[in-house]
């Protein structure tokens, strides 16, 4: 057995960290433990089956790449994966033999609960026999979920969790992020789909605000034994905004007995947050550790061409039209914020049909200034070519011509570089902007001038400098 798997590992993850993008990067390999190397065998440790088979799926060829680039062309990985059992299964790329590993877990006091006479802190006026409402909103789907880069890890867990509740390993799944990020959304998502395909769980959503209230009332009441009781007959618990706990000492003992129980029978607890469990304050370690048993996915502000994609599904379901130039800038200003983005566009429907007027950017600019203190001025191909030009003493002709002069080469390839990297444009309406080239050749001069980044730093310097003369016009 070799000693040298941090280094192998670490050399692995150098080069992945320049062909993926940084919040994958994060996500998918930052979590990842070199574990063994046995010859041309390197063993990395990953946190549950879906980590392996999202690895597998996304990365093989990668991570073939920076293993066989490391350790010759006999080079092979193979996974330790852990699952919440006694035994952990091991996988490769290559098919080697599997190798076994264990997980240890808390292990709590069981119990079992009769459902006679429990009272339902959500009883239904009327109803005598044990009724549970489970507090959903049926348009909350995941067919109704826009996925993206900044969601899909989120999305694609919280598939799995609904098709298996209480049978994967993302046992509690943490879903974390800023508001208006759709958190809550693919909460209910998950208790819709289990209720729609799975009748026999029994499944029930809560806001962490009402369930400290109903403890409130149990705690006057003399009820907390039935309130507990109650809990624990639920499969599915989807708690919402779970930083809510914080410093709050009695609800937390009351959710630390129910989370325990409701884990050790196997039944699946989904809690949203405002940041990751490790950065919540105020709440009890052992409730902390818990939260980390199983997965904690972070749900990030969408990119341009989720919130296109966002803006025309609401624009379907609303049976609206809009024009695409007050789409894009409707998206161009609004970048943080989901629920912002659908308010904006409500207010502007709104806004036409209450005064009659027709739908365009002055319109748009109007109620945007409800939203945003500032509207942001729009970065173009054309803005970024005469820049670029200025830098390099060159006219803008010069770089939408034929001319193969290296000075020339290089201002054309950093604008189209700039033009992707800035702007909304489309790879085929930035090669348009240069003399009617195709995407191809704006994605080999992307390519060139990343490679002059790596290497030149006279060079990234430059870039770096042109970059803050863009950004600081917007502000002009």
């Amino acid at each position: 057995m070799d000693s040298r798997y941090d280094i192998v590992w670490n050399n692995c993850l150098e080069t992945i960290k320049k062909n993926v993008n940084s919040q994958s990067f994060r996500t998918w390999f930052e979590p990842i433990k070199p574990v063994k190397l046995d010859g041309y065998i390197l063993t990395i440790q990953v946190p549950n089956k879906f980590f392996y088979e999202w690895l597998e799926e996304h990365y093989v060829a990668l991570l073939k790449m920076t293993i066989r680039q490391e350790l010759g062309e006999e080079g092979r990985l193979e996974y330790q994966i852990l699952v919440p059992q006694t035994n952990a299964r091991t996988s490769t790329i290559d098919n080697t033999t599997s190798r076994k590993s264990s997980f240890v877990k808390e292990e709590d006091s069981n119990a079992m609960f009769s459902s006679e006479n429990i009272k339902n802190p959500f009883v239904i006026p009327g109803i005598k026999k044990l009724k549970i409402n489970p507090q959903l909103n049926g348009e909350l789907t995941f067919e109704n979920f826009i996925e993206g880069d900044c969601n899909r890890l989120a999305r694609s867990a919280g598939v799995a969790v609904a098709k298996k509740p209480g049978g994967t390993a993302f046992n509690p799944l943490v879903l974390f992020g800023d508001s208006g990020l759709g958190k809550t959304h693919i909460l209910q998502a998950i208790g819709n789909e289990v209720v729609s395909k799975l009748k026999t769980k029994t499944v029930l959503y809560v806001s962490c605000e009402e369930f400290t209230n109903q403890i409130i009332q149990s705690i006057k009441n003399n009820a907390v034994n039935d309130f507990v009781n109650f809990y624990q007959l639920i499969d599915v618990l989807l708690v919402d905004d779970i930083q809510f706990l914080e410093n709050k000492i009695k609800t937390q003992e009351i959710f630390f007995h129910i989370f325990n129980q409701l884990h050790q029978n196997g039944k699946q607890i989904c809690l949203t947050s405002d940041r990751p469990p490790k950065d919540l304050q105020g709440i009890q370690e052992r409730l902390i550790s818990r939260f980390k048993w199983g997965l904690s996915a972070d749900l990030q502000a969408p990119d341009f061409e989720t919130r296109m994609a966002i803006l025309e599904t609401k624009m379907s379901r609303e049976g609206v039209d809009l024009p695409n130039k007050v789409i894009e800038f409707i998206c161009y200003n609004i970048k943080n914020n989901i629920r912002e983005l659908e308010g904006v566009l409500i207010s502007i429907i709104a806004q036409s049909s209450l005064n009659r007027q027709e739908v365009d950017l002055d319109l748009a600019k109007q109620v945007i200034k409800n939203f945003v203190s500032e509207i942001s001025k729009e970065i173009t191909v054309e803005f970024i070519q005469k820049l670029v030009a200025s830098h390099f003493n060159l006219s803008v002709d010069k770089l939408q011509g034929k001319t193969r002069k290296r000075q020339v080469v290089i201002a054309r390839q950093l604008s189209m570089y700039l033009a992707k990297k800035l702007t909304n444009k489309s790879l085929k309406s930035i090669g348009e902007n240069f003399g009617g080239r195709d995407h191809s050749t704006v994605i080999y001069s992307c390519k060139a001038v990343q490679d002059l980044l790596d290497t030149d730093t006279i060079f990234k310097d430059t870039v770096t400098d042109l970059e803050k003369k863009i950004t600081m016009s917007l502000h002009e």
